[in-house]
């Protein structure tokens, strides 16, 4: 018998994206006039200029689903050919049945399952690893994974340190078999439950359920240390993308371009001075749409390839930290 040269791993690639926004916009003239701040305490601090907010009766399913509406509309998908759904998020419409469910039934997508996966701010990025592991397998031909928040149902109105950080919005992406040499190459994610109370919302699970005093306590609003999550954010996200960077031959100077989680702008400023990379090879749309947790890398990424900052051949490096305290980095072959 001849020896066979090794076969070529299979892998996924992303083959669309959309993305999804409420109209209301929210302003850091809006914050002040509830909050002891000011637009100009705001941005020089984040970066975050405005960001939306959904309105009244409108879900993180119903964001979702006009996510995922648009992805297949840009990729003429009709309701039958989704295998597979996969939700990020930590604002689900109830905690279960799960958001996937409900996406689907608003879709009538006939075939597909689906789950929600929680990893907080990095769930987009774990969400593709998963689905990217179906599409390779040869088990599933097209694969969604969408990231959805609608943060201000959790967002403690009254907290300046977390009222002007967050808003809603929903992003997708489509996965389908790669070509040769393209699509979703490595990725390196990890996960520290020591910083668990950094970033959290206490109540409402089996450790505290709801009740009359959890909620006079306020525990069912976002808690975050915002010095340790700030720390652990610059140096998780540069880490995991010199993981895949030495991991895979390369230099920072070889990426087209870099889509970091969108929480900070301190925090994507020192990821690029520690990569060495220009500002304008990471992706940013902090300003317009403030921290959408699970939605701010679609939403990103969505920007990108609409203006033609990306283009076939590429090597981009997604990169994100969340609750958890969990972090890691994705790298494509842009196809």
């Amino acid at each position: 018998m001849l020896d066979q040269p090794p076969a070529t791993p299979a892998r996924a690639a992303i083959t669309a994206v959309s993305s999804y926004v409420p109209e209301r916009v929210l302003t850091n003239a809006d914050l002040s006039q509830r909050l002891d701040t000011s637009d100009e305490w705001i941005f020089t601090r984040t970066g975050i200029r405005e960001r939306r907010i959904g309105a009244p009766g409108e879900t993180t399913s119903m964001m979702g689903a006009e996510a995922v509406r648009r992805l297949m509309g840009r990729r003429g998908l009709g309701a039958d050919e989704v295998d597979a759904i996969i939700v990020a998020t930590v604002t689900p419409d109830m905690l279960f049945p799960a958001t996937a469910c409900l996406i689907q039934d608003q879709l009538t997508l006939s075939r597909a399952w689906g789950f929600d996966l929680s990893a907080a701010c990095s769930g987009f990025l774990y969400g593709l690893t998963v689905g990217a592991q179906l599409v390779a397998s040869g088990s599933h031909e097209r694969v969604v994974v969408v990231g959805a928040d609608l943060m201000s149902s959790i967002i403690d109105p009254l907290d300046r340190t977390t009222a002007v950080l967050f808003g809603d919005g929903a992003g997708a992406a489509l996965l389908e078999r790669a070509e040769s040499g393209y699509g979703i190459l490595d990725f390196h994610h990890r996960v520290d439950g020591s910083g668990r109370n950094d970033l959290m919302m206490p109540a409402g699970g089996s450790l505290l359920p709801p009740s009359m005093a959890t909620v006079a306590a306020r525990q069912h609003f976002l808690k975050q240390n915002g010095r340790a999550v700030f720390k652990f954010a610059v140096t998780n996200m540069v880490e995991s993308v010199q993981v895949l960077l030495e991991r895979n031959g390369l230099a920072a100077s070889d990426l087209a371009m870099v889509i970091p989680h969108q929480a900070n702008q301190r925090i994507l400023d020192a990821t690029a001075q520690r990569l060495g990379l220009p500002c304008e090879r990471v992706a940013t749309v902090l300003a317009a749409y403030g921290n959408t947790t699970g939605a701010t890398l679609p939403l990103a990424l969505d920007d990108v390839v609409r203006n033609g900052r990306i283009a076939r051949g590429d090597l981009v490096m997604f990169t994100a930290v969340g609750a958890g305290l969990t972090s890691g980095a994705t790298l494509v072959r842009w196809q």
